[in-house]
């Protein structure tokens, strides 16, 4: 079916038209894991899941690409000040790796915990220098490289159509000095760069030999190079957060649509910022303030896909303000959705088959379709599992085939009470039970399975051991 996207590139919505319909390329600005990723951040990737979710649920194939930024990204939008990996590394008394590899995995709990679905394609930085120095020689005998005494810089005045995506307001506003540090041997305020030097005076972590001498790629580097080396010179949608529209992603096309002569993206996606209320202020969740709300760190009475429900209802061109308030009403929605789905499961014991055009489907389809427009999707599956003139069966198929863009565990029921206050009785099955499928007593281990199920518990093996729930 039709798709339809707002182009930041030409503000304006139209309907998506992608290069192959049965692979749908898509770019997606990963983390810089220099730190825990707040729940500002996670707005970005639950509104890029339900990107891909949608587009596979209209009929779209998809490949996407996203990166991990684990070197590159300096403190300054003007590639001035410290490395943000290198930062956190003195900040913790770790190496730059460890501190990659630590956020990294804490990162992806996190995404993971949203029911955010795995790239095709997860990339950190660090393993395509390779790409990136490649890049940058090709820009180099094209003339649009530079040399200061700290680096390799992109000539930005090469262009006449820099700053496109950001508007040459903009661009204006650099090229007097507003935005971004002047450096004295830049030939233009916006100009950026390349290739860093290492220090002189000191060894960095991570630095890597190149034709112009040891240092690190520029962050905007590692987008184009990974986004080219996996899905091409051209890709259908590049996404990531409105933060990126000025300076990154700016970047990002001026450095690809040098080197390629060809668009670098066809469509452009942006998520508004999630923001705060501070007594009397009011802006973005930010890392450099200090305290920030992680989902590790929500109070355990809200769940993470609490909080996906919560960014569902907002649209993702509008700012969302987080309140607490807002997070509870999000969970008893949540709560309240999937009482529906599992009253009409259990009363239907199996699922319709789903006609692609029964009008609540294809309601759903369109508010999906329609700029991911998700809290009239949501509207939808209330309506439709609310609907006394609707077979449970009918309603029980339509909750499955909606959980693939919703992603909330609609059939996810609420646990029993902690293991000491089971019966003695039960505890004991359970021991039995695990004791059998340590010593691979696979039969035993169903059979058992099969006792706790007549006496109303449902075990469910996973990766922290047994757990249970009722029947």
């Amino acid at each position: 079916m039709k798709f339809f996207l707002y182009n930041t590139m030409t503000r304006e919505k139209g309907e998506f038209k992608p290069m192959n319909t049965e692979e749908v390329t898509i770019y997606t600005c990963g983390p810089t894991v220099y730190h825990y990723a707040h729940i500002g951040n996670m707005r970005t990737y639950i509104m890029e899941d339900a990107l891909v979710r949608s587009l596979r649920f209209c009929g779209y194939g998809v490949k996407r690409c996203m990166n991990i930024t684990d070197v590159g990204h300096l403190v300054s939008d003007g590639d001035e000040g410290e490395d943000k990996i290198e930062a956190g590394a003195r900040r913790e008394g770790k190496s730059a790796w460890e501190i990659a590899s630590f956020y990294s995995e804490a990162f992806m709990k996190d995404y993971k915990a949203l029911n955010c679905l795995q790239p095709e394609v997860l990339c950190p930085a660090t393993e395509y220098i390779a790409e990136m120095i490649k890049l940058g020689v090709v820009l180099e005998k094209k003339g649009y490289a530079y040399a200061t005494s700290d680096g390799i810089y992109f000539d930005t005045s090469k262009l006449p159509d820099y700053g496109k995506l950001a508007g040459r307001k903009h661009i204006e506003g650099i090229q007097e000095g507003h935005r971004v540090a002047v450096n004295s041997e830049k030939r233009n305020a916006a100009d950026f760069a390349i290739w860093k030097f290492s220090p002189k005076d000191q060894k960095r972590q991570m630095e890597w030999h190149s034709p112009w001498g040891i240092g690190f790629p520029g962050w905007h580097m590692e987008c184009s190079a990974m986004a080219m080396k996996n899905l091409g010179e051209t890709i259908d949608i590049h996404c990531g957060g409105e933060d990126h529209i000025a300076v990154h992603h700016t970047n990002e096309i001026a450095q690809s649509e040098a080197a390629t002569g060809k668009p670098f993206a066809n469509y452009w996606m942006h998520i508004h910022f999630l923001i705060m209320r501070e007594g009397e202020t009011v802006g973005k969740m930010s890392k450099s303030k200090g305290s920030f709300l992680t989902v590790a760190t929500l109070p355990k009475e809200y769940e993470p896909l609490a909080y996906r429900y919560y960014c569902l209802q907002t649209h993702y061109r509008k700012q969302l303000e987080f309140t607490w308030e807002g997070l509870k009403a999000a969970q008893q929605g949540l709560n309240g959705l999937r009482a529906l789905a599992i009253k009409a499961k259990k009363e239907a014991g199996k699922p319709a088959e789903l006609q692609s055009d029964a009008p609540y489907l294809v309601s759903f389809a369109e508010a999906i379709a329609d700029d991911l427009n998700m809290s009239a999707a949501l509207a939808v599956a209330w309506k439709t599992l609310k609907d006394s003139s609707l077979a449970s069966a009918e309603k029980y198929a339509f909750a499955i085939a909606v959980e693939n863009v919703l992603a909330l565990d609609l059939f996810k029921e609420e646990e029993l009470p902690q293991e000491e206050s089971l019966p003695d009785e039960i505890m004991s099955i359970i021991k039995e039970r695990e004791d059998a499928r340590k010593a691979k007593d696979w039969k035993k281990s169903d059979e058992l399975r099969a006792v706790l199920l007549e006496k109303g518990i449902i075990v469910k093996d996973t990766p922290k051991g047994t757990e249970w729930s009722k029947a």
